[in-house]
This record gives structure tokens, sequence and C-alpha cells, in this order.
């Protein structure tokens, strides 16, 4: 027995001293970032923020710079301070995923365009046929335009009314800030000139002679003008169209689907215009649609057969109406002609007119719907879906005068797939189902879908999906993932990259919360300005009435958001520290009074209708009830992932950079908060295919090693 005891001291120990180096290091690479202390004040209300000097819009502060790869320093050392998955998990995410792929081809004129995907390659190669059995022609090798470039996004592209011509835009830094060029495709030269600033917004002109773009504002990135560029000429002799005064609108240009118009589009978050320019008068001034309206939203698609414009309006229609008129009659709304009423209901989302029919999308009880209607005898035929929850969008349908249109679909148990419908019929062809490699079936796993009453007794819809043979009431890790913002609804739609966490027992849950526009656009009103408290109650609400119906275990509870995602993450930690374990918080936009009182911030001027402005004190007072950063206090806050992008034009790195230092100096757990910075990419993270994938492997091993404790 004795020399048992010695063994087992003698390997016990040499782990013990194994195990305490490891602490002993991940504690010596914590960061520790200094105080400046720079006080804020407004409306007799005082703001000290230690850590303002983070901020450093050149991006090249030695200081800081250095401090975030501390950050990056200290994650890789708590991944390898114990057993590192990511790798492991990124080759299971990966695998699921085909090394060879094609999309289905989308008809254009004289050609089909589709997109490619090789072995070995990150990004997609672009190609267009005369038809199948003809010769490809590769319009663009990503891969080759990405190459020695740390990121590279393909944002837009374009082809001229003559075929001869495409114009593309791209990003190299994730700022958004794109740049368009332009290739020949006769001769498969890329001109020797860029248009530069752009929002990579564009439009042709019939001859192809013009392209039509939006430039940015260089400090604030609002896209605020609208150029016109001749093929071949230098970006210096653009001649300006329009240039939008009001600083909390946005623009934006694109030609209509029937190609006879350059749409331009100005709006807000609560009122909108549109202009027009004939597509062979490209050197007409605009003419306005309809003249923008305080609280009127509306927009616009051109019906050539019928010589009429459709539009989509919320003028005495909370979840907007169909209406008609012609363009001479456009500027006079009382001769404006009802084709589908409002109703309290149901969402009127988008419309695609063809020359017999109308393809309408709506969104009703939470969930979208696709309706055809005839225009002769306005008989109308809805599409079926089989999922309890599931994801519905109207696909690429660039042509007019076709006898079909496709839509998408997925759930999140069913892999995206496309499908065609005849318009007359309205008889569904599955075109393509993205296939999942390995042991995947669908029928392993079940999706459902629950209301859970909340605190003011609103019923709010919930997305459920799990493996089978692994739940058990009470007993699982669940994820419940949530945005709840802008109006911006969240569909149940298939990740083959969660399947990870579903395969090891996890429930994965989507909270349709007040914020976005899932129940309708009073949904969205009652999650903004004066009403943002009910996104995060609705959150905390949704989380615990899913674990009083048995969905996960009480001490396995997680939550996910990015973006204004995050800002979601961070008011419910603040609020109800304990009933999380983990938190998972991408590019969170956590600052709130600080960004929105500084209008040279980027997009902050064209927010100030969906958080408020804090220069009125009813609305800062609000803010600050909420904002994560200023609510931050001495409390036991569960292990925290943040992710930042250093070169994000929508969430600045230095908020999360902030929010995670005066995180760590407030927390009085010993669960960690870390922090990963992508130092080449914005806010959508890497770029390329399985690049991207490494960010989501990151986040699932930090999930699984806190889930074993």
């Amino acid at each position: 027995m004795f020399k048992l005891i010695f063994s087992f001291l003698l390997i016990y120990f040499p782990l013990q001293n194994f195990s305490d180096t490891k602490s002993l290091n991940l504690n010596n690479l914590k960061p520790s970032p200094k105080k400046i202390p720079v006080t804020f004040e407004a409306h007799g209300i005082q703001r000290v923020d230690n850590y303002y000097w983070m901020r450093d819009d050149t991006r090249k502060d030695p200081d800081v710079i250095q401090h975030l790869n501390s950050e990056n320093a200290y994650l890789e050392e708590w991944f390898l301070s114990e057993n590192d998955i990511r790798d492991s998990l990124f080759e299971e995410i990966t695998a699921r995923i085909p090394k060879k792929e094609d999309s289905v081809p989308v008809r254009l004129q004289s050609y089909e365009y589709f997109r490619r995907y090789e072995p070995g390659n990150e990004h997609a190669i672009y190609v267009r046929r005369k038809n199948k059995n003809s010769k490809e022609i590769v319009l663009m090798d990503v891969n080759e335009m990405a190459k020695d470039k740390n990121f590279y996004q393909l944002a837009n592209w374009s082809i001229s009314p003559k075929e001869n011509l495409m114009a593309f835009a791209e990003d190299i830094n994730g700022r958004r800030q794109y740049k368009i060029k332009f290739k020949n495709l006769d001769n498969d030269q890329v001109y020797d000139y860029e248009l530069e600033n752009t929002s990579g917004d564009m439009a042709w002109s019939k001859d192809g002679v013009y392209l039509f773009y939006v430039q940015r504002d260089e400090e604030t990135l609002l896209p605020f003008k609208l150029l016109r560029h001749k093929i071949g000429t230098p970006q210096a002799d653009d001649i300006l169209v329009y240039e939008e005064p009001d600083s909390t609108f946005y623009l934006s240009v694109g030609n209509t689907r029937s190609m006879e118009f350059i749409e331009i589009n100005i709006a807000s978050s609560t009122s909108s215009e549109v202009r027009l320019i004939p597509t062979d008068q490209p050197q007409m001034e605009p003419v306005i649609f309809y003249k923008r309206e305080k609280n009127h939203l509306y927009s616009i698609d051109h019906d050539p057969s019928s010589d009429r414009f459709l539009i989509e309006s919320n003028w005495n229609a909370l979840n907007f109406r169909l209406l008609e008129t012609n363009l001479e009659e456009s500027n006079e709304k009382d001769k404006w002609k009802e084709l589908i009423p409002h109703r309290d209901d149901v969402l009127l989302q988008s419309v695609i007119p063809f020359p017999d029919h109308l393809v309408i999308m709506e969104r009703e009880n939470g969930l979208k719907q696709i309706k055809i209607i005839e225009k002769s005898s306005n008989n109308s035929r809805n599409l079926k879906f089989k999922d309890a929850s599931y994801s519905a969008y109207l696909a690429a349908n660039p042509e007019y005068n076709v006898d079909k249109f496709y839509f998408g679909y997925s759930s999140m148990k069913t892999p995206d797939s496309l499908y065609s419908v005849k318009l007359d019929s309205g008889r569904k062809r599955l075109l393509k189902e993205a296939e999942v490699k390995g042991k995947f079936s669908s029928s392993d796993y079940k999706v459902e879908r629950k209301f859970i009453q909340v605190r003011d007794g609103i019923k709010v819809p919930v997305s459920l999906v799990y493996k089978r043979n692994t739940f058990m009431k009470n007993k699982n890790p669940i994820l419940v993932y949530g945005y709840g913002s802008y109006g911006n609804s969240i569909d149940a739609g298939f990740s083959s990259s969660r399947i990870s966490l579903l395969d090891r027992g996890f429930v994965f849950a989507i909270a349709h919360i007040r914020g976005g526009q899932e129940l309708g656009r009073s949904w969205y009103e009652d999650g903004k300005i004066f009403n943002k408290l009910n996104t995060f109650y609705d959150f905390i609400d949704v989380t615990k009435g899913l674990l009083n119906l048995g969905y996960g275990d009480k001490s396995r509870v997680y939550a996910a958001g990015g973006s204004a995602g995050g800002l979601l993450m961070g008011a419910i930690v603040n609020m109800e520290p304990e009933l999380y374990s983990g938190i998972i918080s991408n590019v969170p936009f956590v600052d709130v009074i600080t960004t929105m009182s500084d209008p040279s911030i980027p997009l902050t001027t064209g927010e100030y209708k969906e958080w408020g402005n804090p220069a009125i004190k009813e609305e800062f007072d609000y803010i600050l009830r909420y904002s994560p950063y200023d609510n931050i206090a001495e409390r036991n806050y569960p292990s925290i992932l943040v992710t930042a992008g250093l070169w994000d034009s929508q969430v600045q790195y230095y908020e999360p950079a902030k929010y995670v230092a005066k995180l760590r100096e407030f927390n009085r757990s010993k669960n960690p908060i870390l922090m990963k910075v992508n130092m080449s990419a914005g806010h959508s993270g890497a770029s390329g295919r399985f690049e991207s994938l490494k960010e989501v492997a990151m986040e699932y091993a930090f999930l699984l090693r806190i889930d074993q404790g």
C-alpha cells in the first residue's frame, strides 16, 4: 500500500506543478491596462471612463496595438492551458462542407451565371456560360484577387446591359469602404483605375456608358453622395448627381429590375424617399417619386407590363400595404390605388412583379409566407412549408419576362434548399439542397416552436432545435441566441457548424424578442428608444421560461449575440449575471451613450431613431438605464468571450476593448473574461469560406470547456 501511495505522489506532484505553472503563466499574461480617467458630463451627470485612451482612429498607436495583442496572447494561453480543441472542432466543422460545389445557375439575358468552389480554395470562382453545353467563362477567381491579402471581400458585382463590362466592389480591410473596379469581358482585362471610398452600390445606364455609385463621407462613412461615372475616365471627372444634406438619412442606388430606371433610395429608420432617372436618359436630373414625409416609409417596384409602380407603404398602415400608381401621378398620394390592404396580423415585406403575376413575401404569426397572386383574377396561392419554424427567402430573380421564380428554404434541421416555382400552377421543384458531408440525417433532430409569456404578459416566439437521442428534460446545456434591434427578424435557418453543439447534447434556441419584426411592425416599435428595455427583459424571461419547460439544466445556460445582439448580451449579463454560465458577445455595441453622443463616429447620426439621441435629456436618461459599459458593477460575472475587429466600421474596436477591461476590473468571480481581436478584419470577422469558421470553432471550444467545468 505504501508503495502505491508513494507512486501516486510521484505522479501527482509533477502534474500539480505543471498545472500550477500553467495557471501562473495565465495570470502573468492577463492584461492589466493602464487607467487614464476621462470625464464626460451631460445633463448634470458625470461619467468617468478610465479606458477611453484605447480609442485610436488611426489604428496605429503602439500602446493600443500592444494592448490588443496582449488580449490575443491571453486568450491563446487560456485555451492552451487545458485541452485545446479548437483545431479538432475546426476540422470537424469543415469536414461537413463539400470542398467542390457549384451554385444553381441563374439566367440573365444571354448568359446563365453561377458560383463555384474548388478544393483547397477559400473563395468563390464566378462563371457564366450561354447554356449548360457551352463553354464556361470565368468572370472572377476571387482566390487570385485575394492572394497575399490578410482580408478580402467581394461585396458586389454587376454586368452592364450590353454584357461586355463588369463592375465589382471590393474591400481589403473590412472597413466597408469599397473600391469599384471594371473588367472588360471581351478581352478579360481589368481597367487600371478604380472608384474609391464607395458604398459598393452601383447602377448602369442603358447604353453601359455610365455607372452610378454612392460615395461615403471620409470620417463618418455615411453614404451621402450619388455620382455618375463615365466608363474609362478618372474618378476626379465624375459628376455629382445628388448630395443628401440630412445626416440621419442613408443614400443607396440600384437599377430597377426592369432596367428602365436608376433608383435612388434615401431613407432613415422612420422616413424614406425615392428618386428616379430613366436609364436611357442618364444625364437627366433625378425625379422625386414621392417627397419624404415624417413617419412615412415606402419602397417601389417597377411593373412594366402593367405600366405602373407598386408601392409598399406604411401610410395609414403600420404593417404596410401594397398600392399602385403611374409615374405621372406618383407625387399625388391620394391617387394611389390600394391592391393589398393593411392587416393587423400580417407584415407585408416584399413584392416581385412578373408580367401576369405578383410574388409576395409576408410574415404572419412570426413566420414568413410566400404568396402568388394572379393579376387578372386576383386569385392567390400560398406555398406550404413543412417545419414548425424555418427560414424562407426570395432568391435572385433578376428577369421579369419569365414563367417561374426562385426561393430558398431551410430550417434548423433542414439544409439550405433552392426551389423554382411555376407561376401559373405554384408547382415547386427542388433544384438543390446543400450537402452535409458525414453522418447527418435531419430526422435525428427535432425542431420546435414555443410562445413564452414574459413579465408584461406578452408571448414571445422561440425556435428550438436539439438532437433527439441526447435530449433529457432539465439535463442539457442550452445556448440561447438573440438580436432584437433595427427591425431585423432572426429566422430559424440551418447551420452545419451548429451540429457540433447539437451532437454534444446542446439545445439551441432563438429568442424572437421585441426589437425585431417577427410579429409585425409593432414588435419593432415595442423594442426601440423608450421601449428598449423590453428587448432585454424578453430575452431574460424567455431563458427562464425555457428552463421552466425543461429545455435546459439551470447550471448550464449560455447566451450569444453579435453587434446590437452584443449590446443585448451586455445588458442581460448586468441585469442577471448568475442566470448564465457563459456569454459569447461578438463585436458588441456596448458603450451606447458615448458613441451616440459623438456624431463623428461612423453611422451614429442615422441611428438616433433606434437608440435615442443623448443630447436630449429624457433619451440620455433612458439609455443610461441599460448601456452595458456604464452599468458594469462589482458582480460575479459568468465566463465571457468577446470578439472584435480592428477595422470594424460599425462597432469600433475600442468598444469591446474597453468593455473587457472594465469587466475584468469589476468581476468578482474567477470566471475568465476573454477577447479575440481580429487585427486584419472588420465587423464580419475573417474573410474566406473556411477561415471564418475558425472563429466559430473557437466559440464552440470556449462553450464546451466552460460547460465541462
